[in-house]
């Protein structure tokens, strides 16, 4: 299987190239550009017996983008970010290194590439520089991996999409015989609602299962977003299950402004005879809630209230006060 996913990889890579060869290129110049963003805020967390202030980049991208032609771009992009694990401060990773071929109806991606796992639902939320979607959050598959990932438009009204994937993320590319494999379908009903199912697998001796459902609205004025999500075997962990739903909403006022609030519940089972739950110090419930305004194009600035409430209660409701900013160009 593994070669199997090794040769769709190099032959797509290869393909995209001839693919794009396009007779109406004519007027077509190949371009490309620099890109940055910036993910920093300070912020102060409050619980019972303890105040914590600090300033942080939580993340920054730099990268390329080009233009081929008008079917083929490509985008090599650095993630600089906290790791997470260790004493390092930042580390940073190749997030993305692909070729995209596109046509009116197709598009075929590979190499290092973002996912569709949680694209619409990070769309809808809006948000990004102040808190990931609900799926990247708790950790049911990465933002980007090594792979193939392909969309097709059915209609205007109803997109299929579909994926072979390393499994292991941007952050842990080795070589093994599991491989993810996923699919999922976008349907548009009515002018701004969106319809998302998904659906992924991963097995080495047990099988990691993944569904998803999202119905949102999104409109110059509002966006709306509810999602529930499901994890069997979280990590190819037997009976580690876990799901939870979330709901957001924006609001946009004139001259770049907003207002915007957040709610996520984490749930996870328990297992055999256990008395609490696998996954219940980090399962509760988070609020988000803040205001955006936008000084100048490609600078966004939000003041907002973060608490999480812990399932255990033995641990004490955090409270968070927030600046956020994020800079693009």
């Amino acid at each position: 299987m593994k070669k199997l996913f090794v040769f769709a990889l190099i032959t797509s890579i290869y393909a995209i190239p001839v693919l794009s060869q396009d007779t109406t290129q004519i007027d077509f110049k190949p371009s490309g550009k620099p890109i940055a963003l910036i993910y920093t805020n300070f912020h102060a967390s409050f619980t019972q017996n303890q105040t914590n202030l600090a300033f942080e980049v939580t993340r920054a991208y730099l990268g390329y983008e080009y233009n081929f032609s008008k079917r083929l771009y490509g985008k090599i992009n650095i993630d600089v970010g906290d790791p997470g694990v260790g004493k390092l401060q930042m580390t940073a990773y190749l997030k993305n290194a692909y070729l995209r071929y596109r046509t009116e109806r197709f598009t075929l991606t590979a190499g290092m590439i973002g996912l569709y796992q949680f694209k619409v639902q990070e769309t809808v939320w809006e948000n990004r520089y102040i808190e990931k979607s609900f799926m990247d959050l708790y950790k049911f598959g990465p933002s980007a991996d090594l792979g193939v990932v392909a969309d097709y438009k059915i209609a205007d009204f109803l997109h299929i999409d579909g994926s072979i994937l390393n499994g292991e993320g941007y952050k842990l590319i080795q070589a093994d015989s599991t491989l993810k494999y996923s699919i999922g379908t976008t349907i548009y009903p009515v002018k701004n609602l969106i319809v998302r199912a998904y659906y992924d697998y991963m097995k080495k001796n047990v099988a990691q299962q993944t569904v998803a459902f999202f119905v949102g609205y999104s409109s110059e004025r509002f966006s709306l977003g509810g999602e529930y999500n499901l994890q069997i075997d979280h990590n190819i962990i037997a009976n580690h299950d876990f799901d939870g739903v979330s709901f957001y909403g924006n609001w946009h006022f004139k001259n770049n402004m907003k207002i915007f609030a957040r709610y996520d519940r984490l749930h996870s089972e328990k297992v055999g005879t256990e008395e609490s739950p696998w996954n219940f110090t980090n399962d509760g419930h988070l609020y988000i809630a803040g205001f955006e305004f936008s000084p100048l194009k490609g600078i966004r600035i939000s003041p907002n209230f973060q608490g999480w409430d812990p399932m255990d209660a033995n641990n004490s409701f955090i409270s968070r006060i927030f600046l956020n900013a994020e800079y693009k160009f």
